[in-house]
């Protein structure tokens, strides 16, 4: 939730700030790097650390409760059942 909360307000300060004040969003920082340019860069950076957290969060808390529920399905299907019905004598078709 938190890293969903940075990218989308980072993204959102950007947007705002490339619209209401483009005046400081086209102010060099080096040759012809300018504000706008970093923070638009900076996006990418920003979506990177999201992915990291959601990978990090995936592996950490829903990745052992899924494989915990898979080794309880497998049991679940793996129990024997009622005995089926014995096989049709050959010669006889079944339909």
């Amino acid at each position: 939730m938190r890293a969903t909360l940075l990218s989308v307000g980072g993204f959102l300060l950007y947007v705002l700030l490339s619209h209401s004040v483009p005046g400081l969003m086209n102010q060099r920082l080096l040759g012809h790097l300018t504000l706008g340019l970093a923070l638009g860069l900076g996006q990418f950076v920003v979506m990177g650390v999201t992915a990291w957290c959601y990978v990090r969060h995936m592996r950490t808390r829903v990745d052992p409760l899924a494989r915990g529920l898979a080794t309880r399905l497998d049991r679940h299907t793996a129990r024997p059942t009622a005995p089926s019905a014995p096989p049709a004598p050959r010669g006889y078709r079944t339909w």
